[in-house]
């Protein structure tokens, strides 16, 4: 068997009209799908006007605004009408990429139809509830996620630590690692651009701590802001640019008034925004992966980052970059300190990072995925799986 005999459904609660890491990582993989001969069919709520043209065929699944969230869908069901459509495309696996109901609803079909199933871990679902002031529902929540990514054959994470962390949870007894990869003609060194930093109000001799991401609280803004009042009291000069947008923006900038907000980036620009940085801080422990860790170290910046999943198999503490307990903002501060203050220490680390990331290509990452996709469509054709949970209605 290969790629060219694989027929892929792929199911995700945002394939394209919000942009984020997780789907953008999605849209490249059908793409390289596609590319190797396989044929994939995508299931995802859609909007009138998405973030992004969506690649390969995408069919709409009903879904209503999310509370509070309104930039997100919440699908509500698989309607006849698109079973009717899966019939006739006649998948030979089913590729789950968030635990909702319609993910939960699609490997309940595929235990009906006797199809294997895989799921993609791309986000910390469990952690966001502590953000909010109900942490107490932890515990809960990963008893649920436990209960979904147990009925898959296997689940991918994309690093190692958020695949050990899932093995200590027990979610799955097939832990496989489905990891990111980087642009490199987008995000380089030789993208910063002086120009654009005095256009945004920033010196060419200013030290810039940047963050970049989608702005909502769960990645880490309180802390980040935390810890540049202590960078503050401390008298140690630098300047923040914040790169991204999102519902929490106006609180992030009443926030931080001292900082550069340069709104949403994509493709060349995003690149020239990340380059144009002298380090990155990333107070994020939500993330699996870590993308904008993968992007800043291509471009050759140091990253400080809390270590969490993602950001530990990325970054060597002290050699690529600085890990730092989560919220604790006076380690981060002391950090972000001594790179400000050391040109050459930036440069050491940032030169370091760069090495570390040419490991990391998109092909080679989903060729691995296609190979473990062979892998579990085999293992179910020969009846060599573990056993899961019966289905659901």
């Amino acid at each position: 068997m290969d790629a060219s005999q694989l027929r892929i459904a792929l199911f995700t609660g945002n394939y394209n009209y919000v942009r984020d890491g997780a789907n953008q990582a999605l849209n490249r993989l059908v793409g390289y799908l596609l590319g190797q001969g396989a044929a994939v069919r995508v299931y995802s709520p859609t909007v009138e006007q998405p973030a992004f043209p969506p690649t390969g065929d995408l069919v709409s699944i009903p879904s209503l605004p999310v509370p509070g969230r309104a930039e997100y869908r919440f699908p509500l069901m698989i309607p006849p009408s698109v079973k009717r459509d899966i019939s006739r495309f006649n998948p030979n696996i089913m590729h789950v990429a968030s635990p909702e109901i319609l993910g939960h609803r699609a490997v309940s079909l595929a235990l009906r139809r006797k199809l294997p199933v895989v799921a993609s871990v791309h986000t910390r679902f469990e952690t966001y509830f502590r953000y909010y002031g109900l942490a107490f529902l932890e515990p809960m929540v990963e008893a649920l996620l436990r209960r979904f990514y147990r009925r898959c054959d296997a689940i991918f994470a994309p690093s190692e630590s958020m695949a050990q962390l899932l093995r200590d949870q027990r979610m799955s007894y097939d832990v496989g690692i489905w990891s990111r990869g980087i642009d490199r003609t987008i995000f380089k060194p030789e993208r910063r651009c002086d120009d654009w930093r005095r256009s945004l109000g920033i010196g060419t001799d200013e030290v810039v701590i940047g963050f970049v991401g989608r702005l909502v609280m769960e990645k880490g803004l309180d802390v980040f802001a935390d810890t540049i009042d202590q960078l503050e009291r401390r008298q140690v000069r630098h300047k923040v640019l914040v790169v991204g947008h999102g519902p929490a923006r106006e609180w992030f900038e009443k926030r931080l008034p001292g900082a550069v907000f340069a709104g949403f980036q994509a493709g060349e620009d995003l690149g020239r925004a990340v380059a144009s940085m002298d380090m990155l801080f990333n107070p994020s422990v939500t993330e699996t992966f870590g993308n904008v860790t993968l992007e800043a170290m291509a471009a050759g910046l140091p990253v400080v980052a809390a270590r969490a999943t993602g950001s530990e198999s990325l970054i060597e503490d002290g050699v690529t970059g600085r890990l730092i307990a989560p919220g604790r903002t006076q380690a981060f501060a002391d950090a972000l300190q001594a790179l400000c203050v050391d040109p050459e220490m930036r440069r050491t680390i940032g030169q370091a990072g760069l090495k570390a990331s040419e490991r990391y290509g998109w092909d080679q990452v989903n060729q691995e995925l296609v190979d473990a996709y062979i892998r579990i469509v085999r293992q179910h054709q020969a009846g060599v799986r573990v056993t899961r949970q019966s289905p659901v209605p």
